[in-house]
């Protein structure tokens, strides 16, 4: 089976010159993988791949720990480039399945929730260890909205209005819709923030847990059952199921340990600026470039790129 290596960067351009003298100092490097043809831009000075047959039956995940890989992973990254390689065939997914806090968004909602109220440093640092998969996401997730209890839920009005898309994602969403996928935003965060983010986007549909108000105020408490790592992972069936679409036709992608589960379902699970759980589990990671580049591991070419609203 061919595969296509795909290198990418969001940090700088490249000068005006070709795809194989942006990556003449890698090619070494990727040798290993039996490269088929010159790299060739998929968007010029971001984004280029090349075709490559690797030996015997090959499996892209299997990278993950071989020396090799490593090696290019990382000086690939010397040079602030992300690598990574996909099989060709069914490489265009037909769901997008994405993680909000920290993907879709630049920030931790809940965070940044509690900043507003004034507690922030003590909520940042559960959710640090929650991301990181030190503490269990259920019992950080009640903590931290216990801490809120009896503020005004005006709080979320003055939040949404702060709610910044990460760099590409607007056009990742609008891409992948403009080509027939379907496009779901599924959080361990909170529906008031999830709502509006979808529709900013150009989601389908929005998943995430509900936070408990009465008369204007945050009660402290959340809705059972939790949103958390398994709920993803059961989202991501019930939307190919819905869809009557196959999970290796699905990409998901996130950065927190509860997006793990998930990733590891689908076709093409990506690791986007990924805490280090996902990064020694997840093959496919996106450490230096934006959004944008879960489009460049489908094959998408800038010229096919959609920025504007559905």
């Amino acid at each position: 089976m061919h595969h296509a290596l795909v290198f990418s960067t969001s940090k700088h351009p490249s000068g005006n010159y070709d795809a194989a003298a942006w990556l003449a100092g890698l090619a070494d490097d990727f040798a290993f993988l039996r490269p088929l043809d010159a790299p060739y831009w998929l968007h010029q000075g971001y984004a280029a791949e090349l075709l490559c047959q690797p030996k015997g039956n090959f499996k892209a995940e299997d990278l993950q720990h071989k020396d090799a890989f490593q090696i290019l992973r990382r000086r690939a990254a010397d040079k602030q480039l992300d690598v990574n390689i996909v099989p060709t065939d069914r490489r265009r997914k037909q769901i997008l399945m994405a993680d909000m806090d920290s993907t879709i968004i630049t920030s931790e909602s809940l965070d940044d929730l509690a900043a507003l109220a004034g507690l922030g440093d003590a909520v940042t640092a559960i959710t640090k260890r929650a991301m990181a998969g030190e503490i269990d996401f259920e019992g950080a997730l009640f903590e931290r909205v216990s801490m809120l209890a009896g503020k005004s839920s005006r709080l979320f009005d003055q939040l949404i209005t702060t709610v910044t898309p990460t760099s590409g994602a607007i056009e990742l969403v609008h891409t992948m819709r403009a080509n027939g996928a379907k496009c779901y935003l599924v959080s361990g965060g909170f529906d008031v923030i999830t709502g509006p983010v979808a529709a900013m986007c150009g989601f389908h549909d929005h998943r995430a847990n509900h936070m408990h108000v009465r008369d204007n105020k945050i009660l402290g408490t959340v809705q059972k059952p939790i949103l958390d790592r398994k709920a993803k992972a059961t989202y991501l069936k019930h939307y190919c199921k819905q869809n009557g679409i196959d999970p290796i036709d699905a990409a998901t992608i996130g950065d927190g340990a509860n997006d793990l589960a998930m990733l590891q379902a689908a076709g093409m699970g990506v690791a986007f600026e990924g805490k280090p759980l996902l990064l020694s589990k997840v093959t496919i990671q996106l450490n230096h470039t934006d959004l944008r580049g879960l489009l460049y591991l489908q094959g998408y070419k800038e010229r096919d790129f959609i920025a504007n609203k559905i």
